[in-house]
């Protein structure tokens, strides 16, 4: 065979690689996240030759951080690399403020930008060029974090943010073969210096991981381990959604664990029922990541030492209740964190309360707080604590209806918006 033809059938094999998230979830119409670096240049390029194969539409979107002068000269490579192949480019505009973690902030705002644009858009996916190099410099900064199971597995090749579905399907090979990949097709690309910058965490894993190659620990190694972290992880998931179907009840927007006695005598280990709190904390609280493993330590020793807790805009309390009435934590919304959220009553409220009844331009959503003495709360049976921050219906500053503490006057609320406890278990 010659060089030709082993290169023609290599890219073969890795464009057929970069393919396999249609083969099930093909998109309607797909969106590429485009910097200009090769990463991205080769997603793009991949990307619509799977578009034309499948038949599905491909647009590029650029995001612009305004941080280096260089930047806009990027940008209008980037423009005219679309422009002359006929991809609908858009770019889209983020200024910092100035404070925070710069890296941490920008990142964030790619995902909100872009999601907005692809929900604007009519996208249904989003691709994302990270190879099997990101993979390995991501495990050794976690790695340097003392990160568990979860933060040492390769990062979700198929994941939702922002409403949006996100995917990447270039982490099986590394950055030079997507550079050799795009260098036999004559397509260019552009070198961020700031890949160099040592200030950056990324670029010193990067070096960090030159250092290791000597040793025989390259990214494709690093790589390996990071999927077998996820064969870990998913396996673990899959116990906790077990274990959840034993122990856990939901209860008007709370989640009850019976962790304490029932479950020491069922012997179910440690790390599932940190994981099953993590993921309640999760859900009823509505964050991003769940709480770090210090976080949950601190947790554990305050619920021993004071029965009750907060942490990730939840109030955690020990007590009775749950199956068999067993010692029981009860996770609520803490009010602290939604006494500010105000929005129309026929959208989620705090991102997954549906509210249903007679909706009207002067109505809007709010948290009950101490409003809950003006309702038959005790009738329900619920704590009055876990009532504070309930959904309630106020037209200006009077209260309509707070269906949760059974003030209902022909209106419901449903803690559904992000899917039922088991439900939301099971898609992590």
């Amino acid at each position: 065979m010659s060089v030709n033809r082993e290169a023609a059938a290599f890219d073969e094999l890795i464009r057929n690689l970069a393919g396999l998230p249609f083969a099930l979830n093909r998109p309607r119409r797909l969106g590429v996240a485009v910097s200009g670096g090769s990463d991205s240049m080769a997603c793009l390029e991949v990307m619509l030759w799977h578009g034309r194969d499948l038949e599905f539409p491909v647009e590029a979107v650029t995001v612009d951080h305004g941080l280096r002068p260089e930047a806009s000269g990027e940008i209008e490579a980037v423009a005219g690399h679309c422009a002359e192949n006929g991809i609908p480019h858009t770019i889209l505009t983020w200024k910092w403020r100035g404070s925070g973690n710069l890296q941490a902030e920008a990142r964030e705002a790619r995902y909100r930008l872009i999601s907005d644009w692809a929900r604007s858009s009519g996208i249904d996916q989003v691709a994302l060029g990270h190879t099997r190099d990101d993979v390995a410099e991501t495990f050794l900064m976690r790695l340097a974090r003392k990160a568990g199971v979860d933060g040492l597995s390769e990062m979700d090749r198929r994941f939702t943010r922002h409403g949006t579905t996100w995917i990447r399907p270039m982490l099986d090979h590394g950055r030079e073969e997507w550079r050799e990949y795009l260098g036999r097709r004559g397509v260019s690309w552009i070198e961020d210096p700031s890949n160099d910058d040592p200030k950056f965490e990324r670029v010193r894993a990067r070096n960090r991981l030159g250092a290791l190659a000597k040793l025989g620990i390259d990214a494709g190694t690093l790589a390996e381990v990071a999927r077998n972290m996820s064969a870990a992880r998913e396996a673990l998931e899959h116990y906790v959604c077990h274990e959840a179907a034993q122990i856990a009840s939901e209860e008007n927007g709370d989640v009850i664990l019976a962790a304490g006695t029932l479950a020491q005598e069922q012997g179910v280990p440690r790390e599932i029922l940190f994981r099953l709190r993590r993921r309640a904390l999760v859900w009823v609280g509505g964050a991003e990541y769940s709480p770090r493993s210090g976080a949950m330590l601190e947790l554990d020793h305050a619920l021993q030492e004071d029965g009750r807790h907060t942490l990730a805009g939840c109030i955690i309390t020990r007590g009775s209740g749950g199956h068999d009435n067993a010692v029981a934590w009860r996770i609520s919304r803490e009010f602290n964190a939604v006494k500010d959220i105000i929005g129309p009553t026929d959208q989620p409220w705090d991102g997954r309360w549906i509210m249903e009844g007679p909706h009207a331009d002067d109505l809007e959503v709010r948290a009950l707080g101490e409003a809950v003495k003006d309702t038959p709360w005790r009738d329900t049976g619920m704590p009055r604590q876990s009532l504070l921050s309930s959904p309630a219906i106020w037209r200006h500053a009077t209260l309509v209806a707070a269906p949760v503490a059974g003030l209902a006057d022909q209106w419901t609320a449903k803690a559904t918006g992000r899917g039922k406890f088991d439900e939301f278990l099971q898609s992590r």
